[in-house]
């Protein structure tokens, strides 16, 4: 959170300076946000923090679960299981992929099931697919909302009909659809997807902006009545020499489909529009080469599994730097990816973003001899 209000006071500097069109336009909602998924900036925001009902956009955590279950082998899409009576009697005849106890289905449909045509069907049965039961999913559910990071967020079931303990915010379902996007790419493309048909009822997606914009290619829409129409969107648009980048919107709480999907038009607009993003590393790319204590190696490689961005007003040419903080001494055994450090980015000596500084190999503990030198070395000044 302090990070957050660090990089919001920083942006609003340097918008202060740029063009007043860089105040993000009226966005009539509940709840709501625009981040640079690239860099992870969020650019503006209203009650990011505001607990809400999550409604059908709690089937992220079910298609993150689904995808892991895939990625480690535990699923295979072609792979069929049977429909349970539980899974076949779920509540919520708008959102049903309409599967039947007497027809085992693929793994394959039951994504395209929950993702296209948002079945609370098809997410109980995936919740059994994956962990034997729907308890037992809802246990996985939220261990893996910590392990995200999600700190504002609670689930009780995988499909997102209204329970009191069924909650998130929209910074939290942010980090969600980010990390869903990255952690599977191949497997998010299922979002793009207009229209699904299983056995002989087709059923379009309910994202409009998928008609409206060719840029957009996700993510998920969600309606209760307690939550109002929600939507999180994501588009990728060309970034100059840069490639491309990755714009994502949060709405919550609109009072209809078509509101949910022109607020978020909007809010992806304005975020193309009125900022830039300058990539500083590339992945795997080598920034420290610092001494390693107590390993069987002398140094260590630091720095990042993913291409790191920074965001900045468009048009404010602001001198872009950074600044490296390092755990020391590091001492081995350290294993590949471990943090050990923060890279801070800033734009005019402001602290835009941090980024976990990672070692790009594991360094392997030492002999017992190696690892006693060290120890003395260590006890001697520097």
């Amino acid at each position: 959170m302090k990070n957050f209000l660090v990089a919001c006071a920083a942006l609003c500097l340097l918008m202060s300076a740029s063009a007043q069109s860089l105040a993000p336009p009226v966005i009539a909602a509940r709840s709501w946000l625009v981040m640079d998924a690239s860099s992870g900036q969020l650019l503006a925001a209203h009650e990011p923090d505001l607990r809400i009902e999550p409604a059908s956009l709690t089937k992220l955590m079910t298609a993150y679960l689904a995808f892991s279950a895939v990625r480690d082998k535990r699923l295979d899409l072609q792979q069929t299981v049977n429909v349970s009576v539980n899974a076949w009697k779920v509540d919520g005849d708008s959102s049903k992929m309409f599967i039947e106890p007497s027809s085992p289905v693929r793994i394959q449909d039951l994504l395209y099931g929950l993702i296209v045509q948002s079945g609370n069907d098809a997410a109980v049965a995936l919740a059994e697919a994956v962990a034997g039961s729907e308890a037992a999913f809802v246990e996985q559910m939220n261990r893996s909302a910590l392990a995200l990071g999600l700190k504002h967020t609670h689930f009780a079931n995988p499909h997102g009909l209204p329970h009191p303990e069924n909650y998130a915010t929209a910074r939290d379902l942010s980090v969600l659809a980010n990390r869903l996007i990255t952690d599977f790419p191949e497997l998010y493309k299922i979002y793009s997807t207009k229209s699904f048909t299983y056995n002989k009822i087709a059923q379009p997606n309910r994202n409009r902006l998928l008609w409206l914009d060719p840029t957009v290619d996700g993510v998920k829409t969600g309606h209760t009545q307690a939550a109002g129409y929600c939507l999180i969107a994501s588009a990728k648009r060309a970034n100059g020499a840069h490639g491309e980048r990755r714009m994502l919107s949060v709405v919550l709480g609109t009072s209809s489909d078509s509101v949910r999907a022109q607020e978020s038009q909007k809010l992806l607009n304005w975020g193309f529009q009125n900022f830039d993003t300058h990539k500083v590393y590339a992945k795997g790319q080598v920034v420290l080469t610092p001494t390693v204590w107590k390993s069987s190696i002398n140094e260590i490689k630091l720095g990042f599994n993913h291409d790191v961005y920074i965001t900045v007003p468009q048009g404010s040419r602001p001198k872009i730097t950074t600044q490296i903080e390092r755990t020391d001494p590091l001492v081995a055994p350290i294993a590949r990816n471990a943090p050990t450090g923060t890279l801070k980015l800033l734009a005019d000596d402001q602290v835009i973003n941090s980024v976990p500084l990672l070692a790009l190999e594991s360094a392997p503990s030492a002999t017992i001899v190696g690892r006693t030198i060290d120890t003395v070395r260590l006890l001697l000044p520097h």
